[in-house]
């Protein structure tokens, strides 16, 4: 308020102009410029506001570590549930384990292992389709994940999809080569494999063979006059037309 009391006077009162060394004397003598005034403060708020940052990162990685720390210890849990064969209680342990982990690269070896230990209590349970799916998702946090691989293929071969326990097991003697068990498997499940896909076709053939005589049936004909050969060459058929 004196500051602006001055200036009204400056205009009323024609006073000579200041020397230097009376500028000088003005400018020091305790009153804040323009410049003091504002970058001061903003200054100060800036360091303010930085630190609250730091603060707040440093406390939001303090809680995610001792997330991290706290699933460990319910994982833990859940391994000891399912060596007691309490697999249902196992698999809360893990469900929990999952919640408590934060999302950030150092628990993705954790979330993966309890995906893929809630799919070996599946397993035991006989419920091999969610086996899969757990076993899926450990792979998608940690695809060279051999055991999630293995457990995947096993849960396949169980529910007759041969051709994904193929699939799996090729992926294992790729990052295994030595894996003696993979190839054995693999000779193995290629038999299955095929006598299901003959299975396949022999029940769609019976599939069109009775739509066929439910439409040739009008004509008086049926699907038995027609003769299907295999090729044993190409695997493929031909048919023929007999009366």
């Amino acid at each position: 308020m004196l500051i602006e009391e001055e200036k009204e006077e400056e205009h009323n009162v024609k006073t000579p102009k200041p020397s230097s060394s009376s500028a000088n004397k003005d400018a020091s003598d305790g009153f804040e410029t323009a410049s003091d005034g504002e970058l001061g403060p903003n200054e100060s708020d800036g360091e303010t506001q930085h630190h609250v940052q730091l603060q707040e990162t440093e406390d939001l990685a303090a809680f995610k570590q001792k997330s991290l720390e706290q699933a460990n210890e319910v994982k833990l849990e859940g391994n000891g549930l399912f060596g007691n064969g309490q697999y249902e209680e196992a698999l809360s342990r893990y469900e929990l384990a999952l919640q408590l982990a934060p999302d950030m690269p150092s628990s993705v070896e954790l979330r993966s292992i309890c995906h893929s230990n809630r799919a070996i209590c599946f397993s035991k349970l006989g419920k091999y389709e969610d086996a899969v799916k757990e076993c899926t998702k450990a792979l998608e946090l940690n695809p060279s994940y051999m055991k999630a691989l293995i457990r995947r293929a096993e849960a396949h071969e169980k529910l007759e999809h041969f051709e994904e326990a193929i699939a799996d097991t090729k992926k294992i003697l790729e990052l295994d080569p030595s894996n003696d068990q993979a190839r054995k498997a693999i000779r193995r499940l290629e038999p299955l494999a095929e006598a299901k896909r003959e299975k396949m076709k022999e029940e769609m053939i019976g599939k069109l063979k009775d739509m066929g005589n439910s439409l040739l049936g009008r004509f008086g004909m049926s699907v038995d006059n027609f003769k299907a050969v295999k090729d044993p060459n190409t695997g493929s058929y031909s048919v023929s037309f007999q009366r």
